[in-house]
């Protein structure tokens, strides 16, 4: 939602990382965002310009002298309609020039003529990126308020092991709509849990729930857009840590427990959106349990109640807890907001087979300490995130 409607500007300069530089315009036309792409000439070597305007549905531009909707000077008329330029591949070569005031082809010259957050993301070989007039100019770039997403590691083009490689696609689109999010949690410091627990009953087996973390992931995804400082202790998921998020990997509901009570003095707000076991087995096997012809008990004992623990201590904190509730859906989660002392509590009805449980889509209750209630639409987690913390935003 945060890029639909939006003018992005999408810069293509001559690197041999260019070709990732349509999925990012892929990516970027799937969420809702008009792109015009700029090639330099050096560009052209790598990806073709149809590929591009095939993509965007916009004419790709490159001469200097080109007129917009041919009538407006080209790189002042896209410059004022834009909402953010990236330039990805970004070489040493476009950098330098921007740095230095150069402008003597279509993109630079329209950098020069933006007044719109610029975002670089640099590609080139190792010892390039690590030269020191390549390392100045960025320095010099981000002092003037130009921002960059750094390149990874591995093995580059030159068949070279280095820093030099374009930044993951995903995590360059999710700077650009970190740069467009408002920024109304920008100071606070949230602690959210997501995710399953995994309670070992011997070598082999466990015992674990239904939780994919997606919604636990979406609300640190959507925290960090909003300009939170965000530490995320998760369970075992398939999901890659939120971009600019501190992550804290655990397995059982112990570690969990001891994850969290490490770290939530440090936070304003805490999210306990992760499905943690209630139980656990008493003893764990050292070996593989062995199967016979008689059945076999299992004894469980409790495990700790994070949420319950925080609410003893949460002094000027602001808690919200999550609640799967298969059946009296509201009262039940009405008790637990009591009980552990939380000021908001997201309720689930995880019978629903198409939201909740390792669905992309969720659609909750939201009760407040003061007994307000808030339905919200079924709609995408990451929606759905941007309610809860709207939510939360209300009552901090």
């Amino acid at each position: 939602m945060i890029l639909k409607g939006k003018e992005i500007l999408l810069g293509v300069t001559g690197g041999i990382a260019a070709y990732k530089s349509v999925l990012l315009l892929r990516k970027l036309t799937k969420a809702g965002a008009n792109v015009n792409v700029i090639m330099t000439e050096n560009a052209k070597q790598f990806v073709g310009p149809l590929t591009f305007q095939t993509l965007s549905g916009n004419p790709v531009t490159s001469d200097l002298f080109t007129l917009f909707k041919s009538k407006e000077i080209g790189h002042v008329a896209l410059a004022d309609r834009a909402d953010l330029l990236v330039i990805a591949p970004a070489t040493a070569n476009i950098i330098g020039k921007i740095a230095n005031g150069i402008g003597d082809d279509f993109l630079s010259t329209m950098v020069m003529a933006t007044r719109v957050p610029v975002l670089f993301a640099p590609s080139m070989n190792v010892n390039m990126f690590h030269s020191p007039i390549v390392q100045e100019n960025i320095k010099k770039l981000k002092q003037h308020g130009y921002y960059f997403i750094d390149p990874e590691e591995g093995e580059l083009a030159c068949k070279v092991e280095g820093k030099g490689k374009l930044a993951d696609v995903d995590d360059i689109l999710e700077e650009i709509c970190i740069l467009l999010s408002q920024k109304d949690f920008k100071g606070k410091r949230i602690l959210i849990t997501a995710g399953p627990t995994i309670e070992d009953i011997d070598p082999v087996r466990y015992i674990s729930n239904n939780s994919s973390g997606k919604m636990g992931y979406a609300l640190a995804k959507t925290a960090i857009r909003r300009g939170a400082d965000v530490l995320l202790i998760s369970g075992p998921t398939s999901l890659k840590p939120p971009y600019k998020s501190k992550f804290i990997k655990v397995r059982s509901a112990q570690e969990m427990y001891e994850a969290v009570m490490d770290n939530f003095k440090y936070f304003d707000i805490i999210i306990k959106s992760a499905a943690v076991a209630d139980y656990k087995p008493a003893k764990k096997g050292e070996q593989k349990i062995k199967k016979t012809d008689n059945d076999i008990y299992l004894k469980l004992t409790k495990n700790k109640d994070i949420l319950k623990e925080l609410g003893k201590k949460k002094e000027n904190r602001l808690i919200v807890g999550f609640a799967a509730e298969t059946q009296d859906i509201l009262e039940n989660a009405k008790q637990k907001l009591i009980e552990k002392n939380i000021d908001l509590m997201v309720v689930n009805d995880v019978s629903k087979k198409d939201i909740a449980f390792k669905s992309d889509y969720n659609q909750c209750t939201l009760i407040f300490r003061n007994g307000n209630i808030l339905e919200l639409p079924k709609a995408k987690k990451e929606e759905v995130a941007d309610d809860i913390l709207d939510a939360i935003k209300s009552i901090i």
